[in-house]
């Protein structure tokens, strides 16, 4: 499946997996019919949305148990908590070509959230929340490069983007239907259950 890791770069010809859909290797093209066992499949889900988000274990357990906490359904919660990650809005409104760069220009200080400097891409953030980018970040030439290229992708419903002035604002919590990456949560959420 295409996870979008490579930025902009997955939304054109060169895409790795439109170039070579199958496994890396020498048996990779080999036609396997293979069972997957319920926990290999549950495993594959959950590997998969770190990957997309760039999280790693630890942290990953960490948002499932406060998921977990919360009021309502857990595999939501928990999607709704690594979406207003700091480094995924970023992202969303286009001013990184993926997660991964967003964290690094969060870490170098390139953004200010309610005029605040915030430079830890965790920070969670909450309604009506002002993202933009400090005066001395704004002619960074990767930051306008990924903000051209944001009609490919679009901004989500719940975020609202202000291209001239490069600030963006939190118009409401993400909710599972603004969400549209392919993601079965339940299957998660039955991994951890065990």
């Amino acid at each position: 499946m295409k996870l979008f890791l490579k930025g902009d770069r997955c939304y054109t010809d060169k895409c790795a997996f439109e170039r070579r859909s199958y496994p890396p290797g020498q048996h990779g093209q080999a036609q396997r019919r293979e069972k997957y066992s319920d926990y290999k499949i549950q495993l594959r889900e959950k590997q998969k949305v770190k990957r997309i988000y760039g999280i790693l274990e630890k942290q990953f357990k960490i948002y499932y148990e406060r998921a977990e906490r919360m009021k309502g359904i857990t595999g939501t919660n928990l999607l709704v908590l690594l979406e207003r990650r700091l480094d995924n809005v970023i992202y969303r409104l286009g001013f990184a070509s993926s997660r991964r760069q967003a964290r690094q220009w969060i870490r170098h200080g390139h953004f200010l959230v309610n005029g605040e400097k915030v430079d830890i891409p965790s920070y969670q953030l909450d309604l009506g929340d002002v993202i933009e980018i400090r005066d001395k970040s704004k002619n960074i030439p990767q930051i306008l490069e990924a903000l051209q290229t944001i009609e490919r992708r679009g901004v989500p419903e719940w975020l609202e983007l202000d291209k001239h002035n490069l600030r963006g604002v939190m118009k409401a919590l993400p909710s599972r239907e603004f969400i549209d990456i392919a993601i079965q949560e339940q299957l998660i959420v039955e991994f951890y259950s065990k």
